[in-house]
């Protein structure tokens, strides 16, 4: 069954980037939608955005933004956050795991045991942040009987990028979703992960303009940051919802499937071919 239209969502990490389009995309729905992340000023990160300037756009397209500053780290922060949720909307339809720490030298080349051991950052606030958040969505979907978690994942769950630290986290994440949504079945709760593409954020446009010439046909077809909100707008609606639970899903091409595309019309091309599709999972379970 399809999630209610009115619906409360909170994305994490939605400062800047994907969690940033995703929020605006949800917005556009109307939903209230609760944004988090560590930025509340301009020059907090070398990157432009601020909770609150998202917050501000979600209103400004039609929903109700809501800033929580929150540092995913910190557990303490993290539940007093879903207690506030829990408080003033009294439900939570949608969770939106994409908080994700970039350590500082993640992209450049090298083993990794050349580069700092802050890779391992990644494991604190986008892994293990993730199974928090999720630990406290549960408890309240689990008792309103309905719900989507959505993790942000990456093709670096089965292919190499930017070394084991990434796809290690992306891969966790992945599991996640399938083993939680064993628990979550008989609420009627679903998790699922979706493999975003080249997707153009804040930090890729730079990278494009560095030199447009050699990035000119991969920013041709990179997806825009609010193509996964379309996406997940669209899952949440869906009379499959709950059949789609458990699985790790390539974003294009479960777009697809539900009829969605960018904002520019354009139906987004699935990475597969050359890095890879998910791996299968067994839901079995062995007492």
């Amino acid at each position: 069954m399809p999630l209610k239209h009115d619906r409360v969502v909170l994305v994490t990490g939605a400062s800047r980037g994907v969690g940033k389009g995703i929020a605006l995309a949800l917005g556009k729905t109307g939903a209230t939608v609760y944004v988090t992340g560590r930025s509340t000023r301009e020059g907090d990160n070398p990157l432009p955005g601020t909770i609150y300037a998202t917050a501000a756009e979600v209103s400004e397209l039609g929903g109700k933004g809501i800033a929580i500053e929150c540092d995913h780290s910190d557990d303490t922060q993290v539940r007093q956050l879903f207690e506030r949720i829990q408080r003033e909307s009294n439900r939570l339809d949608i969770l939106v795991n994409n908080a994700t720490a970039i350590p500082s030298g993640l992209t450049e080349p090298g083993p990794f045991w050349e580069k700092s051991l802050d890779m391992l950052d990644i494991m604190e606030v986008g892994t293990r942040s993730s199974y928090v958040a999720s630990f406290y969505a549960g408890k309240i979907m689990a008792d309103q009987k309905e719900g989507l978690i959505v993790n942000i994942s990456s093709f670096g769950a089965r292919c190499y990028m930017h070394g084991p630290a990434y796809g290690g986290g992306k891969a966790a994440l992945d599991k996640f979703s399938s083993d939680m949504a064993v628990d979550f079945r008989p609420f009627n709760v679903a998790c699922v992960s979706l493999w975003m593409g080249l997707v153009k954020t804040e930090r890729t446009q730079q990278v494009f303009e560095s030199e447009p010439e050699k990035y000119a046909d991969m920013a041709a077809t990179a997806e825009t940051p609010e193509f996964g909100g379309r996406l997940i707008d669209a899952l949440a609606s869906s009379e499959s919802l709950m059949d789609r639970s458990g699985k790790v899903w390539v974003a294009a091409e479960l777009a697809e499937e539900l009829g969605v595309t960018d904002v520019d019309g354009q139906q987004p091309p699935s990475h597969r071919a050359f890095l890879g599709g998910p791996a299968e999972t067994n839901p079995a379970i062995i007492e």
